[in-house]
């Protein structure tokens, strides 16, 4: 995912997932000049007193996008209970994708985490430590239905053009592939893309092609053709060597997925509950 060169950061507040949620908690005594500690529950030590900051790179539904002025989707949802479980908010700053590769928001003390339903990666972890995985991810073709093509094969065969999202693993892929793909900066700019005519078929995450055909007109005019089990899975990020907070993270997902929440949030954002998804074995 590229973004646009220059693009103002903005700091977009997300949900909480427990309304009642009390702040107070995150505040033992005071070391920033009467702002609160930012030691919040089990020793994690936060950039800012009170709240968990999350990086993400927006929109890429149905894990993060703007809705109703909100920040919401499943990342989110999930990072609210560690936010919750610390006793303090979460607060999401939106930042190219770029970044997460390096770790930039991470080490300059910007973020806690990022959370951009990220595959982890052995050359990503050169430069983070990842959490334990949350979700195990396919990458779908999606084709104009007038396209006549039945598969990634069918696509390369037919000389049919494709289309990516920058810098994601779908993208990786698809060029180890042998394609050539169009490469858009974002999950909608690949849609509109296809809608426009700019590509014929296009390569990305499963989930976010499954939010897409919610959509009827969407629906109509486009189906998949195949899905590609490239292995991958998602994690969260903090800065290495921060491992009171991945601890923090890896509790929270462990109870979620005990307690029946991981489930309800899975069928809330993604879809149809997959049993295996509830625990991923580490790649």
């Amino acid at each position: 995912m590229n973004t646009i060169p220059g693009r103002r950061t903005r700091i977009l507040a997300a949900i909480t997932a427990t309304a009642g949620m009390m702040l107070a908690a995150a505040c033992t005594s005071t070391d920033d000049g009467g702002s609160g500690s930012k030691t919040a529950a089990g020793g994690v030590e936060l950039v800012k007193a009170g709240q968990l900051t999350t990086c993400t790179h927006l929109p890429y539904p149905p894990f993060q996008s703007e809705i109703d002025g909100k920040v919401q989707g499943f990342d989110v949802s999930l990072v609210d209970l560690v936010a919750e479980d610390l006793g303090v908010k979460q607060e999401i700053l939106d930042t190219p994708f770029e970044n997460f590769k390096t770790g930039a928001f991470l080490n300059s003390g910007e973020c806690d985490l990022a959370a951009a339903g990220m595959t982890i990666t052995e050359e990503r972890k050169k430069n983070v430590d990842f959490s334990a995985p949350y979700f195990d991810a396919t990458q779908a073709v999606l084709v104009d239905k007038k396209a006549g093509v039945t598969s990634l094969a069918d696509v390369k065969s037919k000389n049919v053009k494709l289309g990516a999202q920058a810098q994601t693993t779908g993208e990786d892929y698809v060029k180890k592939q042998g394609f050539d793909p169009v490469s858009f900066e974002s999950s909608d700019a690949v849609l509109n893309g296809l809608r426009t005519g700019q590509v014929k078929a296009v390569v990305i995450d499963y989930p976010v092609v499954q939010g897409w055909l919610k959509d009827k007109a969407t629906a109509d005019s486009f189906e998949v053709v195949d899905n590609l089990n490239t292995g991958e899975q998602y994690g969260f990020t903090v800065k290495k060597g921060n491992s009171e907070l991945v601890q923090a993270i890896n509790k929270a997902l462990a109870d979620a997925k005990a307690d029946g929440t991981y489930k309800k949030l899975y069928e809330q954002w993604i879809g149809p509950y997959d049993a295996a998804a509830a625990s991923p074995s580490a790649s």
